[in-house]
């Protein structure tokens, strides 16, 4: 629904969910990830378009789903390197102004299919995505790392509670009664500082991570605690 309170889209269709939650009839559940909130991909159906003459446009702007300085340069730079001349450049990370030459026999339509086919190298910015409901961790291949020490260790605390029944000697005068045992365990792992050498790759931080055992919760915690000190050149991105 738009600005204008009219109704441009309608989504349907199977919605996929990053969580699951299971019970019985005893009252025992469980659940895990986030069961009520979802994604349709690609479920929504235009049902009112808005009126655009494109073939009499003289300019036109081409935006960049992922948005970067690098990426624009180079798809301006492909398409004035196939028509000849200066007709693209970019305008700002993620947007590249299309004006069509004056000589140009064709319309915008064809000038765009002309250019649609061009292969660009696109460049992948250093980011981490963190899904904290479902502990996913995507990480791209350009995130770097300083040098730095790690340790990562659990601490299990248990207590138990074993009841038993005081009685008194025979003949004697004492009284039955339930005395408390309560048994407190704590237990460690044991671990220590593991140093992540400076300038790794994405390879050598995932194997370093790996050694230490950690499961993808700790990873996440693991990752923003490196962001929090410095040590990791990448945007962390939380879903």
């Amino acid at each position: 629904m738009g600005a204008d309170q009219q109704v441009y889209a309608v989504a349907q269709g199977p919605l996929a969910i990053g969580g699951f939650a299971a019970s019985g009839q005893s009252g025992s559940s469980v659940t895990r990830g986030v069961p009520t909130a979802g994604r349709i991909a690609s479920g929504a159906l235009v049902e009112r378009e808005i009126h655009f003459d494109i073939a009499a446009q003289q300019e036109l702007r081409l935006a960049l789903r992922n948005p970067d300085f690098t990426t624009a340069q180079r798809v301006a730079g492909a398409i004035n390197h196939l028509i000849g001349s200066p007709v693209a450049r970019a305008a700002n990370p993620g947007s590249v102004v299309l004006t069509r030459p004056a000589d140009y026999s064709g319309d915008m339509v064809a000038l765009i299919g002309q250019i649609e086919n061009l292969e660009v190298e696109v460049d992948t910015a250093a980011r981490i995505v963190i899904d904290e409901s479902s502990g996913i961790v995507v990480m791209g291949e350009n995130v770097k790392v300083s040098t730095v020490a790690i340790a990562q260790g659990n601490l299990t605390i248990s207590i138990q509670e074993d009841p038993f029944v005081s009685q008194p000697s025979p003949l004697s005068r004492g009284e039955t009664v339930v005395a408390p045992s309560t048994n407190v365990n704590v237990d460690e792992e044991a671990g220590g500082l593991v140093v992540v050498p400076g300038g790794v790759p994405l390879r050598q931080l995932v194997n370093g991570l790996n050694a230490l055992g950690v499961t993808p919760r700790d990873m996440i915690s693991i990752l923003q605690a490196l962001k929090a000190a410095g040590a990791i050149q990448a945007e962390i991105e939380v879903m």
